[in-house]
């Protein structure tokens, strides 16, 4: 009789189980890890970004100059930065579920506490502990997914937990008229409400996080032991192909030049995203005349086109095994949509263009954050994405200062929505130099890239 976990002797017998198992290993972990994880990082997106619709009143009632506001914005991602590798590690130490919990309950207070704010200085430094409350909790994830999901399937899992962040846009943008709409009520501003009830159920959803997530597949009572034998196997299999892998110090990961280079393709690519997503809706306000709430269906609109690109981009990864053509030619899509958005166009010209390299941005993001868990695994992993994403953080400060500075320079954004293509070609040009580097290298199987999961 075989041993709990073992597999049948017959060579044909055993290829059917393992891949029997494999599929209802990563059915399980789908549907009862990726909709928990995927709601958590929407809740986030919307506390970090919310400011973009609050502004529409808040600048106006507290005086803020598009600088101050830019300044503001940005400093939620040095915050975040600063605070991203220690809060990784520290995710080694107290496990996923306390530690995402800890920092979901954190966020959300603060996030609430933006109603309060009065003066540039309240505004900054609110902002700022916003950040370092929420740091850690995307590459804390991204990390969590590599202990359940195998390399060649990694793309799929992200995209379907990374999908929040277009949603969010949804749930923000369908809302944001009403929020604002509270203005009087009792004695609060329409943007006071609008941070008091996105901020609020994070905090509460934190107690979700900490009584449903198992901190590994060992943890998980849903899981029989057969299948916790496969995914053991199949990390085993991936680490065996990673650059960085289990025998790699923190220090090795933090100062990895691939490490470096994939830090940088998301800082470029970020800096596009968080550049326009923090005036998206004052460019859409100006270039259609329409009411706050009306723009706000229209960033709707965005979200639920963005989130379809972004499955149809990572399950395509996924089944062709490719990811370069995957990033560089939506980073050039992009950098062409910022180009003709940022030029003096009629306003549907504008609004079309923007739709395009926002649909095109989501396309790229499941194949790109699947190739940095290519080449690291383990402890090195948990550093190596956290310091990937520190370096990435710092676009979020730099993206919305550019956009507030050319904003008051120029009376208009058009310069600074023209200026983003040069980051997006950037962007193409480092993914390509780093994909041929891991060419050269030993690469990750693709032999279960068919497969559902």
């Amino acid at each position: 009789m075989p041993l709990p976990g073992s597999l049948p002797h017959d060579p044909a017998l055993a290829a059917d189980e393992a891949t029997r198992i494999g599929v209802a290993v990563q059915r399980k972990a789908a549907w009862r890890l990726l909709p928990i994880l995927s709601i958590g990082y929407g809740l986030a997106y919307i506390d970090r970004i919310n400011i973009s619709f609050a502004s529409l009143r808040m600048n106006a009632d507290l005086h803020f100059s598009a600088t101050v506001y830019g300044m503001g914005a940005g400093l939620f991602f040095i915050g975040y930065a600063a605070c991203e590798v220690p809060s990784n590690l520290l995710l080694l130490r107290f496990g996923a579920r306390r530690w995402l919990a800890r920092i979901m309950f954190t966020w959300g207070l603060l996030a609430a506490a933006m109603m309060f704010v009065c003066t540039p200085m309240q505004f900054y430094s609110v902002r700022l502990l916003l950040g370092m409350a929420e740091a850690g909790f995307f590459p804390g994830v991204l990390y969590y997914l590599t202990l359940w999901f195998p390399a060649a399937m990694r793309a799929r899992a992200v995209s379907r937990f990374y999908i929040a962040l277009p949603l969010g846009s949804v749930v923000m943008g369908s809302l944001a008229g009403w929020l604002l709409g509270l203005n009087g009520q009792l004695g609060l501003s329409g943007w006071q409400w609008l941070f008091l009830l996105e901020g609020l159920p994070a905090a509460l959803y934190s107690f979700v996080i900490l009584r449903l997530l198992p901190d590994k597949p060992a943890d998980a009572a849903w899981l029989t032991p057969q299948e916790k034998a496969w995914i053991a196997r199949q990390l085993e299999a991936d680490s065996a192909y990673a650059h960085l892998g289990h025998s790699a110090g923190v220090l090795r990961a933090l100062l990895s030049p691939k490490v470096w280079m994939i830090g940088s393709f998301f800082f470029c690519v970020l800096t596009c995203n968080y550049a326009l997503g923090f005036s998206l809706p004052a460019i859409l306000q100006a270039a259609t005349g329409w009411s706050v709430a009306h723009v706000g269906y229209l960033v709707a609109g965005f979200g639920l086109a963005g989130a379809l690109s972004m499955l149809l981009g990572g399950a395509n990864s996924d089944r062709t095994g490719d990811r370069v053509l995957h990033c560089v030619v939506p980073c050039c899509v992009m950098a062409a949509g910022y180009f003709i958005a940022g030029s003096d166009g009629p306003g549907w010209l504008v609004v079309t263009a923007l739709a395009i390299a926002f649909i095109a941005y989501n396309a790229l993001q499941a194949p790109a954050l699947a190739v940095p868990t290519q080449f690291m695994t383990g402890r090195a992993a948990a550093a190596g994405i956290a310091a990937m994403n520190t370096i990435t953080m710092f676009s979020g400060f730099v993206g919305p200062y550019w956009m507030g500075r050319v904003k008051d320079a120029t009376g208009n954004y058009g310069l600074g929505v023209r200026g983003l293509a040069v980051p997006s070609l950037a962007a193409a040009v480092v993914m390509l130099v780093l994909t041929q580097s891991l060419a050269r290298s030993p690469v990750l199987s693709q032999t279960l890239a068919n497969e559902p999961a």
